[in-house]
């Protein structure tokens, strides 16, 4: 992937439309993003991630429209890039609120997208193809043609020290969950749920069908009960074998069983059955005979309890003849009892009203009552004109509030601004004096700065110089024993092969055979063949002595050159650095170097102190104004105020002679209406309890003179004569029913049977029912036995035959959950003799892992100097947890590992660095191997000394030496005079802005 230009347009702190040209800034395969903190140079590849993926890089909404851009331009960015040979150019709007095209107010912009593929002309011309104006179409195809996800992207192109500096520290389960985000190895884990799942399903399904043997055993038990037993054992779960095959034959042995018991109960009934039929025809002959003894006796007894009813019914006809004679009063009687009530409601009634009266009216009639009322409601009618200005009182009186708050606050803004500008002067002077001492460093660091370059050029020369004569003489020495062990070989060669030659003849007749010409002579007899000496040497000794002499020229001849080599270098070296000692040069360069920052940092507050001097001069503006407004305010709210006071002095005056002691208009007319609405109660009852004392009056003389006429004494009488309806229809069927009672009675005391009955002796029915009884009780107990005999057989044939199916599920639910647990056992790495106990997702990550130290390191030793080296570990960790990502540092100074926790911060940085780049390429190459050539590397070079910088610049020069742009984000000025092409984001009170610097800094 190649970026090529860039267009943002009121995007994030960016107010207008900004384009940046990474080809003209990558020229040079190196180019720097630099600005102050918060002006937006991450936001560039937060547009980059956003044309590419529609999202930003971060899993978390970002406010990408600037708040600083005009309300008629849309948020956009726009990409020109090549991915995988192919150019294209995306165009990205996403969702905003924007300005309606017709009227006023804002519309929502829905998101859009454009992709256009360029594509040349038979002329050598191009033009920009539209493709797809899908989200999801474009989406799609940009991911295909990368091979990797938002994520990889952000991981690989953009590499964020600080992020990976936690991965270097991570431990174990922390870094599992990012390298599984980036290689996607969560189907592994997939995998390992899935086996888990399926043995914790087999087993469930096994221990579901043991249950269900078992539960079907012990229905059998239940089912058999305890009086037939078996030659065999019952199945339990102490013993899991036995719920297959030996299960089948105990519950076999238990049907036959209980099918010899149930023939023998069969025949028992039988029996039982003729005996019941016997006995019940004898209780029903009895049972008959105690109904007609029975029934007679009832009769007399029924008989003789309602004779002694006698004087009871004659009072009941008394009381109905009385009952009737006082039904013809009760009109009368009901009118004057109504007549009463409500003669003693209405006096209660005006009792009640009158309590409620002022005392000066408690005395008065009706017509006096409702006088009193009629001037109550004149007088609510006058005050309720003035209600309107009551209101206007309470808004006038918030109105002065609201009038002082506002004298009070022009007050405090003229007095503050006051303040602020006799202040200022002094506050100027020593801005002013700030800037131009920091002008001063600027020129003081300069030259610092070109001295530094110097004596560091020589400090260096001098450290080579110094290391090289110090190899001198070692090599000297191992140049001496190198040719005194040629010599040796040389010697050792030449013996060897003398030995050789003088015992030839030997060598030869060890090769004869008998019957077979002789190399020499021809013969194919060997009479006398010669015999070796002791010692006698081999052509594979001469050989080992050739090639051992070899082996001591050559490196005879590597340490002469070494030492040649050793001693260029030391005169090269001594020619740049000259003879001063090491340590006056390094004392020298602490010295300047101290000079130099202290000039930075004095040079720093040159920027603070203008942009102090700017921000002051737009307050004094702002205060000027601030002083004008608040004086102009504050005389025009003073005279408001006056005017409004002296309106509210009167209008009191005036609420309050008609409110009198209430505290409010609307209180006094409530009094008013709550008396006038008592008085006409008053009046109103009093003249209701007048009318009902007449007509209690009249009500009560003809209800008497009705009562004498039907021969009562008093009202009271004949009311307690009277008698509802239903009570006397109550009286009148009591009577019936006891005459109609005594006839029946009578009657079957006449019956011929029953009185045949009655003389003989009583009919023992307990007796009969007690036999009966018991040949039922014993046909039951015969027939049960004999149903429970025949169902247990047909039940226990039933059991047996689900328990034969369900043996049989269960033997092939043993052998699956069998083969599923090994399975999952080897996925999670806790199978039986695993050597390390490691899942199946961080097997996988743990050979990315290698993958990605393997890359690493080819970074680290050329950025270390070959001192440090990273190591993936797999060791088992701690009390046999789970291990597989474990990560080490091996430092070649001591030769021994080491925690990555206890590097420096700079040493940090680099590793951290190599991992990232490791990471980059093992993804890219993941995820199909297409290419990168554009890398950002984020901060994180303010930890690094400057031989160690040197060294990480190097590495990021053999990136761009494979055709890879490397773009730099960081704030260190070092590197802004080491890299030519810069791009300068500046921030500023109505946006940031960028700059494409071309030459190195001073």
């Amino acid at each position: 992937m190649r970026l090529h230009h860039l267009t943002l347009q009121a995007f994030g702190p960016f107010a207008g439309t900004h384009t940046v040209d990474f080809d003209a800034l990558s020229a040079d395969g190196l180019f720097l993003l630099h600005g102050d903190t918060g002006a937006g140079k991450s936001t560039l590849f937060t547009a980059i991630c956003v044309a590419l993926y529609g999202e930003p890089p971060v899993d978390r909404d970002l406010m990408l429209r600037s708040h600083h851009a005009p309300a008629d331009l849309l948020t956009q960015v726009t990409l020109d890039v090549t991915i995988a040979g192919q150019r294209l150019r995306i165009e990205r709007t996403p969702q905003q609120m924007r300005l309606k095209r017709s009227g006023t107010g804002e519309t929502l912009q829905k998101a859009e997208t454009r992709l256009s593929r360029w594509t040349p002309d038979p002329l050598g011309q191009g033009h920009w193809e539209p493709s797809s104006k899908s989200h999801q179409e474009t989406g799609k195809e940009i991911k295909d043609l990368l091979g990797m996800s938002r994520t990889q992207f952000c991981q690989v192109v953009l590499l964020p020290q600080n992020e990976f500096t936690k991965f270097l520290y991570a431990a174990a389960p922390q870094r599992r969950e990012l390298l599984g985000k980036l290689f996607h190895t969560d189907r592994y884990a997939f995998i390992e749920r899935w086996l888990n799942d399926r043995s914790r399903t087999t087993q469930k399904n096994r221990d579901a069908a043991r249950d269900e043997v078992l539960h079907l055993a012990a229905r059998i038990h239940q089912a058999v009960g305890p009086d037939l037993k078996s030659e065999h054992d019952a199945p339990t779960a102490d013993v899991p074998h036995a719920l297959t095959g030996p299960a089948l034959i105990w519950a076999q042995d238990l049907i036959q069983v209980s099918q010899a018991d149930e023939l023998t109960a069969q025949a028992a009934a039988e029996t039982a059955r003729k005996n019941q039929v016997e006995q019940r025809n004898l209780e029903d002959a009895v049972r008959e005979l105690h109904q007609q003894q029975t029934t007679h006796a009832g009769a007399r007894e029924e008989l003789d309890r309602l004779d002694e009813q006698t004087p009871h019914q004659q009072a009941l006809n008394r009381r109905r003849d009385q009952a009737r004679r006082a039904q013809q009063l009760a009109p009368l009687l009901h009118a004057a009892t109504t007549a009463r009530a409500d003669h003693s409601h209405a006096q209660e009634t005006a009792t009640a009203t009158r309590t409620r009266l002022l005392p000066e009216h408690a005395t008065l009639q009706a017509p006096e009552l409702t006088g009193a009322g009629q001037r109550m409601r004149d007088d609510i009618a006058v005050l309720n004109t003035l209600l309107p200005e009551e209101h206007n009182l309470r808004q006038l009186i918030a109105d002065l509030k609201r009038t002082d708050a506002e004298r009070q606050d022009f007050a405090d803004q003229q007095r503050t601004a006051r303040d602020w500008l006799d202040q200022e002067a002094t506050q100027r002077t020593a801005l002013e004096a700030r800037r131009e001492a920091a002008r001063q460093a600027e020129e003081d660091s300069r030259r610092h700065q070109t001295q530094l370059e110097t004596l560091t050029t020589r400090v260096k020369a001098a450290e080579r110089r110094d290391a090289h004569l110090a190899q001198i003489t070692p090599t000297e020495q191992r140049l001496a024993a190198a040719r005194q062990t040629t010599e040796q070989a040389a010697q050792d060669h030449i013996d060897i092969r003398r030995q050789r030659t003088e015992g030839m003849a030997a060598e030869l007749a060890a090769g004869l055979i008998d019957g077979t010409p002789c190399p020499v002579c021809g013969s194919c007899s060997h009479p006398a063949p010669a015999t070796a000496a002791d010692g006698q040497p081999t052509r594979e000794d001469e050989q080992a002595a050739e090639d051992a002499h070899q082996r001591a020229q050559q490196q005879r001849d590597a340490i002469a050159g070494e030492l040649q080599q050793l001693r260029e270098n030391a005169a090269a070296a001594t020619g740049e650095a000259g003879d001063t000692p090491l340590a006056d040069l390094k004392t020298e360069h602490e010295a300047l170097t101290a000079q130099l920052d202290d000039a930075l940092q004095r040079a720093a507050d040159r920027g603070t102190a203008n942009e102090e001097l700017l921000a002051m001069d737009r307050e004094h503006a702002a205060m000027t104004q601030q002083d004008s407004v608040a004086t102009t305010g504050l005389s025009a709210r003073n005279a408001t105020y006056e005017t409004q006071s002296q309106r509210q002095a009167e209008l009191t005056k005036k609420l309050d002679d008609a409110r009198g002691t209430a505290p409010t208009l609307t209180a006094r007319i409530d009094d008013l209406t709550r008396t006038a609405d008592h008085l006409e109660q008053a009046a109103d009852a009093t003249r209701t309890a007048a009318t009902t004392a007449q007509t209690l009056d009249t009500c009560t003389r003809q209800a008497t003179d009705a009562t004498t006429a039907q021969g009562f004494d008093t009202l009271t009488a004949a009311e307690q004569a009277l008698l509802s309806e239903q009570e006397l229809s109550d009286i009148e069927e009591e009577i019936n029913r006891w005459r109609e009672a005594r006839a029946t009675h009578q009657g079957v005391l006449n019956n011929p049977v029953l009185q045949q009955a009655a003389a003989q002796p009583p009919a023992d029915v307990d007796a009969a029912t007690a036999r009966r009884s018991a040949a039922d009780d014993q046909h039951v107990q015969a027939a049960g036995a004999a149903s429970t005999a025949q169902a247990r057989t047909a039940e226990l044939a039933d059991l047996a035959a689900t328990l034969a199916g369900t043996v049989e599920r269960l033997t092939a639910l043993e052998q699956a959950h069998s083969t599923a647990r090994h399975l999952a056992d080897l996925a999670t790495g806790n199978a039986s003799g695993t050597r390390v106990r490691m899942q199946l997702e961080a097997y996988v990550l743990a050979a990315r892992l290698e993958q990605v130290v393997t890359a690493a390191n080819t970074r680290l030793r050329l950025m270390s100097e070959g001192r440090y080296t990273l190591r993936h570990s797999d060791h088992q960790a701690a009390h046999g947890a789970r291990s597989g990502l474990g990560l080490e540092i091996t430092d070649a100074w001591t030769g021994r590992p080491r925690k990555t926790d206890t590097l420096s911060g700079g040493e940090s940085f680099f590793a951290s660095l190599s991992l990232a780049l490791g990471l980059a390429d093992v993804v890219t190459h993941e995820a199909g191997g297409n290419p990168l050539d554009t890398l950002f590397i984020d901060e994180g070079f303010g930890t690094l000394d400057d031989d160690t910088l040197h060294n990480v610049l190097d590495v990021l020069d053999s990136l761009r030496a494979h055709d890879r742009t490397v773009g730099v984000i960081s704030h260190i000025p070092e590197l802004r005079r080491r890299i030519t092409h810069r791009l300068h984001v500046r921030k500023g009170p109505t946006g940031s802005t960028l700059a494409h610097l071309t030459e190195a800094a001073e």
